[in-house]
């Protein structure tokens, strides 16, 4: 009993080492030392079952610190994803061959499942993610040579350097530490876009309490707070963004008091400002948008968000859930978006495109990566966390904003309610931060950029084609010699 209690404890503290390389605790050389362990514990698990169980328990150790904060949206949901993406990491333990091809193995089967992760179930729940423990990391640059895959690869090759060290395999150790430096290098020189001009910016977080459900909120409160915090910019300033759905009615916008009051705050500023709406389209459905309004007060331009929070947003297989469900699920689902993630503006006669990731698109490379490749100049992240008690959803959301700041070569602005709201440059460094529940203003001029990086032309296609040759490859070789 005392050995499988070992046995079991040894994985499960190197997915802890992992979890806490990650934000919020942000130690991220621990990401290597689990890898490191985790490869050195598979040389050592002979059976299926013993390989099946390494492979589960770390990612368990991983996963369940890591989306903790999921307990506040749906209970069952944080249980069912960890035990649901523990197990793949768990079956995948059996293409890792027991020979050192298991170095060349590891890093793509690691690659492979965080791409299934990134897309099923649901659209994908790519949270607490490998790449997201180095976004302040020097490796973190490697991001704009071919996306997060590339980067979370990278991750589980430096953990094969310390294993190969432990074994004393120095070559392999050295080989592998010198791919990652000239890697890291070569991030400084690959295309990064281009400086097009200034925009002069302002985000606005009301404030207000964390971790409140949106049931128990005075929709009209938090609307009034972000209203009161706008008339304290200083003008003239270019661009207002205020967070999602901070605009909250239970009718169609344009039909309440709230769509007049925006028009003139727009006017009284004299600026485009880019609000979060949510309204009641219909008896069944609302819709999730960021709508902008131009100095004059009028709506130009609109973007419904299209990748919807699951049992957040919408609910799937609602008629088989919903008997079961607890009061919080939401009683209609939001609409769904088509259109591309931009809006189209013009700052003294000259057309801007604004880039837009709505919250949980943030954590999806797929829609950054389209709003670029459409043209868009800045980033936005209007995000609304303030229904998550304590800061790991926050903090992740961060490291995925700076994560696409580095993928795409654009300055990121993000806006949050009750924070974390903040400016990020396209080397991933955060200019300035607000903290949880204050009331404040960011204001900064920032550079509209044009031009794409490695990993906005390339997407995820390559890293998938390199992983599987990888993996095929390292255990057809196995096997030859064996």
């Amino acid at each position: 009993m005392l050995k499988r209690f070992v046995f079991v404890l040894k994985p499960l503290a190197a997915g802890v080492c992992l979890a806490l390389s990650m934000p919020p605790w942000g130690w991220w050389p621990l990401a290597f030392v689990a890898f490191g362990v985790l490869d050195q514990l598979l040389k050592r698990s002979f059976s299926k079952s013993d390989r099946f169980w390494t492979g589960f328990t770390f990612a368990v150790g991983w996963l369940f610190p890591g989306t903790f904060w999921m307990i506040a949206l749906t209970i069952p949901g944080y249980f069912l994803q960890g035990i649901l993406f523990s197990a793949f990491f768990g079956i995948s333990s059996f293409f890792i061959p027991k020979t050192t091809w298991r170095w060349v193995a590891l890093p793509a089967v690691f690659t492979l499942v965080e791409t299934l992760r990134y897309r099923w179930p649901f659209g994908g729940v790519p949270l607490a993610t490998l790449a997201m423990s180095q976004s302040s990391a020097p490796l973190g640059q490697t991001v704009r040579i071919l996306g997060p895959l590339f980067l979370s690869a990278l991750v589980v090759v430096a953990g094969v350097a310390l294993s190969a060290a432990w074994e004393k395999k120095w070559r392999i150790a050295i080989i592998n530490s010198g791919a990652l430096i000239l890697l890291w290098a070569v991030s400084f020189i690959v295309p990064n876009g281009n400086t097009i001009g200034e925009t002069t910016i302002a985000i606005v977080q009301g404030g207000g309490e964390q971790g409140t459900q949106a049931i128990n909120t005075n929709e009209r409160e938090v609307f009034e707070r972000h209203m009161s915090a706008s008339r304290n910019i200083q003008t003239p300033v270019d661009l207002v963004l205020w967070p999602e759905d901070v605009v909250n009615v239970r009718q169609l916008l344009i039909e309440s008091a709230e769509y007049n009051e925006l028009q003139n705050l727009a006017r009284e500023l004299d600026s485009w400002l880019v609000a979060g709406i949510f309204e009641r389209v219909n008896a069944t459905s609302n819709a999730n948008a960021s709508i902008a309004f131009s100095p004059d007060g009028i709506e130009v331009d609109r973007y419904d968000k299209v990748r919807l929070v699951p049992f957040g947003e919408y609910v799937p297989f609602r008629s088989l859930i919903e008997p079961f469900a607890p009061n919080y699920l939401p009683a209609r689902d939001t609409k769904s978006g088509e259109g591309q993630p931009n809006l189209y503006i013009q700052i003294d006669g000259e057309p801007i495109n604004l880039g837009v990731a709505i919250s949980w698109e943030i954590f999806f490379e797929d829609r950054a990566r389209s709003a670029i490749s459409n043209g868009g100049e800045i980033l936005l992240n209007p995000t609304n966390g303030s229904s998550y008690w304590l800061t790991i959803l926050q903090t992740q959301q961060i490291a995925s904003s700076k994560l696409r700041a580095m993928e795409t070569g654009r300055w990121v602005l993000q806006a949050a309610p009750t924070g974390f709201s903040a400016v990020i440059n396209p080397n991933g460094d955060v200019i300035e931060r607000t903290s949880i529940s204050e009331t404040r203003i960011l204001q900064a001029t920032i550079e509209r950029r044009n031009g794409r990086t490695l990993a906005t032309v390339a997407g995820p296609l390559p890293m998938l084609f390199i992983a599987g040759i990888a993996l095929v490859g390292a255990n057809a070789v196995s096997r030859k010699k064996h």
